[in-house]
């Protein structure tokens, strides 16, 4: 009716008709809830199935001038779809006449006025409405509905789909939870280039079941990768989570092991590892020798060769071979027998040559640092001034004799020592010059006491008849040698 009245209302907008029709309406919707109001039920109820649900009705009946005379609960599991499956008469009793509720619905209470019911063993089928309805006098029938709804909790699962490795995209893993209702939702986690695709298929009963399946273009290295599913649904506490390992395979990669370029003649024991990656595990492993069969020395063992005692023999080329269902792969590798062992040394680790370079260079940076300071503390507490006088000068060395002009001293010379300067008296000895004759002690050009006779012994020697040189008599006659101490002296020109 409520449906009519919206219809006939846009027919005519905007005109009176529209309004009477809109008052009417209201009329009927206000009489419809007023008598809907004597008939109490729950609006909607949730249930599992085989659980069991209440459904509660009572009739309100506010003046006490309502005769009940009889109750029903109809079941509509569609629309247009009515069947009645429990009936309740004051006179003659309870009556259950549907089939499917049979043994499964019994009245809480015997009585009109409180008419529920209680639905045991639920199933998925028994969603619909259900309309606790009285027939009364004098105003007819009045009537309240529940809807039921009824919730499935999904079986989640998920596994693995083992694959071939290759160059197209196939499905690795699956992911389903079936038979839920309302319908889950499914993720995949982490997505590592992989995509997904999604179905839904409705039962039955109203229940929905959902797959996934989880797409990538498989290699050896994704042997072994985790994926997580992770199911979403109404009836759940929390998402469902479960990881799945990816089953990938693939042929043999193979590679040998433990050969150390020292193989010397007369070793024992060395062995050679044959290392294969394999999806599945490998069914055969083969050991061949280029040079023919293997020698008495050499034991197999599955993938371990050994070498009982190194000599001419082994010195070839060893190929592994391994197969499994997917193919064969091999490797080989060229093993050299020398005279002598030879000594292999290992250097020391950079972090150690690093580590005893830093620590010497701390260790002399603080030794250096220690000396700096012991000099610098000396200095600064018993050296002698920082400020050094000039060198003192004696008066009447040969020096000063030489150099200095003769005539009076000058005023510098003379002149006092002013304030604050300070003169050091030398104590050590004079300085001795070529001038000095260490024997006798003579210091800064004194002359030495022999020196009158050297000068009497020349003379002598021109007397006696040496005359080659030819002196002249007025340099026959040398000055008398005395000259006193701090004094300097120009020998007379000799002539030989």
């Amino acid at each position: 009716m409520f449906r009519m009245a919206r219809d006939y209302a846009a027919r005519w907008p905007l005109s009176p008709m529209r309004n009477t029709w809109l008052v009417a309406v209201a009329i009927i919707l206000i009489t419809q809830d007023i008598g809907a109001q004597k008939v109490r039920v729950d609006d909607k109820l949730e249930a599992y199935p085989t659980e069991s649900v209440d459904l509660h009705c009572e009739f309100i009946d506010g003046g006490g001038k309502t005769k009940l005379t009889q109750v029903s609960w109809i079941w509509e599991p569609v629309d247009g779809q009515r069947d009645n499956i429990a009936v309740y008469h004051p006179i003659y009793g309870q009556s259950f006449p549907n089939l499917a509720f049979k043994d499964r619905v019994v009245f809480l209470h015997n009585s009109l006025e409180n008419p529920s019911i209680k639905i045991s063993n639920l199933r998925m089928s028994d969603a619909g409405r259900y309309t606790c309805e009285y027939a009364t006098y004098p105003s007819g029938n009045e009537q309240g509905t529940t809807t039921l709804t009824m919730l499935a909790k999904p079986k989640n699962s998920a596994t693995v789909v083992t694959v071939q490795a290759g160059t197209k995209s196939v499905v690795v893993a699956q992911c389903e939870a079936v038979e839920g209702k309302p319908a889950a939702t499914i993720k995949w986690l982490p997505p590592f280039g992989g995509n997904h695709s999604m179905s839904t298929t409705n039962g039955p009963d109203g229940t929905v079941t959902v797959r996934s399946e989880y797409r990538l273009v498989p290699t050896p290295a994704d042997n072994g990768r985790e994926v997580t599913c992770m199911i979403d649904q109404r009836t759940q506490d929390r998402p469902w989570v479960y990881p799945v390992k990816l089953s990938v395979e693939y042929p043999p990669s193979v590679s040998i092991e433990g050969y150390d370029n020292n193989w010397y003649v007369g070793r024992s024991d060395v062995v050679l590892l044959c290392l294969a990656n394999a999806n599945p595990a490998p069914t055969t492993i083969t050991w061949t020798m280029a040079s023919g069969p293997l020698p008495d020395t050499v034991e197999v063992d599955g993938n371990k060769l050994t070498v009982r005692k190194v000599d001419d023999t082994v010195n070839t080329t060893f190929t592994c071979e391994v197969k499994n269902k997917h193919g064969a792969s091999s490797h080989q590798i060229t093993t050299v027998v020398i005279e002598k062992k030879r000594v292999i040394t290992s250097a020391p680790p950079t972090g150690a040559v690093i580590g005893g370079i830093l620590g010497a260079l701390v260790i002399i940076g603080i030794i250096v640092a220690a000396v700096f300071f012991i000099h610098k503390y000396h200095e600064d507490g018993e050296g002698p001034p920082k400020h050094k006088p000039p060198p003192p000068m004696k008066a009447g060395s040969s020096t000063e004799m030489l150099n200095k002009p003769s005539g009076p001293p000058t005023t510098a010379e003379t002149a006092p020592l002013s304030p604050g300067e300070v003169y050091y008296e030398p104590t050590g000895a004079e300085p001795v010059t070529n001038l000095d004759d260490e024997a006798t002690g003579a210091l800064n050009g004194g002359a030495p006491p022999v020196f009158d006779d050297n000068i009497n012994e020349l003379k002598d020697h021109a007397a006696d008849g040496h005359h080659g040189n030819d002196l002249d008599s007025s340099n026959q006659e040398a000055p008398a040698a005395n000259i006193a101490r701090g004094e300097s002296f120009v020998s007379p020109a000799m002539y030989v």
